[in-house]
């Protein structure tokens, strides 16, 4: 059993691979959600940046959050984040980084190494997961989660705010062949927002809209997120 600090960016992978931790057995030590400054960081969730506070929250682990603001200048917020999990490392004593990669290179070298300079492992569970498979997986395994962004040709605003179930996963699979985007969205096409999981005591009501920005990107804007007993998204109508 490891002790571990999870990072955690709202998204379904971040919130799947802290899953199977705890399915594995092991003992949370901290939470940590990473908030660049940046829309571009190159290592960081950018969007719904409020959602991991809540979902803590949701999996009864508040006691265990924490925060990190960083610039979200590429290679310059790796080396920000090094002092913050120095001084976790020494407040909670966690042996393991948590980490949601399924296929980024880069953010796996740089986790390994933030996890080499505090003297710790990485578990990164999904890392070479077939993409599909795992879009698949994830509402098999009942997590509801959205696109909180699209940037990619083929996921217009009509698929932001959309709760997943297994039809709309086959839908953006079948979107993903014939535009040649990564179905798991690890290239950077698209976030997404986890509104319920199986470790979750309680889901996610969130209310917002969909706005367009420059570059053909459509973002859910979230206007209030609270815990609830039944996950839902409200978009406002255009």
């Amino acid at each position: 059993m490891a002790r571990v600090c999870a990072l955690l960016s709202g998204g379904k992978d971040s919130n799947y691979a802290l899953y199977l931790s705890l399915v594995r057995g092991d003992e949370v030590a901290c939470i940590l959600a990473v908030k660049p400054r940046r829309r571009d960081s190159w290592m960081f969730h950018t969007a719904a940046l409020e959602a991991p506070r809540l979902q803590a929250e949701a999996m009864g682990l508040s006691h265990a959050y924490r925060e990190a603001v960083v610039s979200g200048v590429r290679e310059r917020e790796v080396e920000e984040l090094k002092a913050v999990l120095t001084r976790l490392r020494s407040e909670t004593g966690f042996d393991t980084i948590v980490l949601g990669g399924i296929a980024s290179r880069y953010q796996l070298e740089r986790a390994r190494m933030l996890a080499l300079h505090v003297g710790a492992g990485v578990y990164a569970p999904l890392w070479g997961v077939d993409p599909e498979e795992h879009l698949l997986n994830l509402v098999r395994s009942g997590f509801k989660f959205v696109i909180s962004r699209a940037s990619t040709m083929g996921l217009g605003a009509e698929y932001v705010g959309r709760v997943f179930d297994e039809d709309l996963a086959r839908e953006v699979i079948a979107l993903s062949r014939r535009y040649g985007f990564n179905p798991a969205f690890e290239g950077g096409e698209a976030e997404t927002l986890v509104l319920d999981a199986p470790h979750y005591r309680m889901g996610l009501c969130v209310r917002g809209r969909v706005a367009r920005l420059p570059g053909g990107v459509y973002e859910l804007v979230v206007e209030g997120m609270r815990l609830c007993s039944e996950a839902r998204v409200e978009l406002e109508q255009a």
